[in-house]
């Protein structure tokens, strides 16, 4: 098994917060290298805490031979030029969702990714967890029968900064491209590939003009519907839940509980309601590992082509009926 050297490029929070953690807690399947920011003082701050070396600006880091891979935490609206570099220099890239501005520029990233022979994952590192591992498991087991229906919601109050760059729609701020990416995800996730937009409602706000909260639906085989809402001024919620023809499930905290937060799914069948008790799970650490296999192993790398294909296909719609 190799080490693969990873760089960081960005110093975004979630990377302080829990994706920089994870690689170091995987110190037999990664090393970190460097980590690159648009200043040096602000590199040097995060790898003086993480005991790497600091670069500025990011070229520089594409620029290294000593690096195998890349994570970038960058804004939406900065990935189509900092993925492609990095793909085209022959680097693995695990960026944060959502990966691509439009289908066309995941289009361009999964070709270079192709052309290069080197891996491409979007980080919904939900679909690791234990939880909604466990809801897929007992779908596939027949626990609500033949599935009938899919409905997800993520949305949580207004940031209390104004200027927060997730309400920015020059570099791909929007509820669209944050918030609606997790149910929707969620429904590939456990529905499969056949799921195909048919109508989204989305508020643009007047002063930002980006988008702040909506809805969509899709369709998929046999009559299957989901449905999604998402925002950034909404009351809190944080699931999902599948309907069949013998019973429903229910999860809660399904895309964001914390690391040392235990979980539970509601199965109702038979006339009966059961709690199902879920242990704490860090998901950015199974992400990680999941990096690292389709490194290892190109033949599991297509799965990721067509999801980050899909998924963008989906947003993309969601824009387009939206603007």
């Amino acid at each position: 098994m190799k080490k693969i050297r990873i760089g960081v490029l960005g110093c975004a929070n979630i990377a302080h917060r829990s994706v920089i953690p994870a690689i170091l807690s995987l110190s037999e399947y990664f090393e970190l290298v460097a980590i690159a920011s648009r200043t040096l003082d602000k590199a040097t701050q995060f790898a003086q805490e993480f005991g790497c070396e600091a670069i500025a600006p990011y070229d520089k880091l594409l620029q290294r031979t000593d690096i195998d891979a890349v994570y970038l935490p960058l804004p939406t609206g900065l990935h189509k030029e900092w993925i492609n570099k990095a793909l085209c220099a022959g680097m693995h890239v695990y960026a944060e969702k959502s990966i691509a501005f439009s289908l066309a520029d995941a289009e361009e990233m999964v070709h270079n990714a192709k052309k290069h022979q080197v891996s491409l994952m979007e980080g919904f590192m939900f679909q690791y967890h234990s939880q909604n591992l466990k809801v897929k498991e007992m779908l596939e087991n027949g626990a609500v029968g033949d599935v009938r229906y899919f409905t997800g919601s993520f949305g949580f109050p207004p940031f209390p900064d104004a200027d927060n760059f997730r309400y920015d729609k020059e570099i791909g701020g929007g509820a669209i491209f944050d918030a609606c990416g997790y149910p929707l995800r969620a429904a590939f996730f456990l529905l499969g590939d056949t799921l195909k937009v048919q109508g989204a409602s989305v508020y643009y706000d007047q002063a930002h003009k980006s988008s702040l909260y909506g809805s969509a639906f899709l369709r998929g085989e046999n009559g299957i519907g989901a449905s999604i809402s998402f925002g950034f001024d909404n009351y809190y919620q944080c699931n999902y839940q599948i309907w069949g023809s013998k019973g429903k499930l229910t999860t809660n905290k399904a895309y964001t509980p914390k690391l040392d937060q235990a979980t539970t799914l509601t199965w109702e069948h038979d006339y009966q309601t059961e709690i199902i008790d879920c242990e704490s799970d860090n998901h950015f650490v199974k992400a990680m590992m999941e990096f690292h296999r389709i490194i290892e192993n190109p033949a599991f790398r297509e799965k990721h082509f067509t999801a980050i294909l899909q998924q963008s296909e989906a947003l993309d719609t969601i824009a387009k009926l939206t603007r």
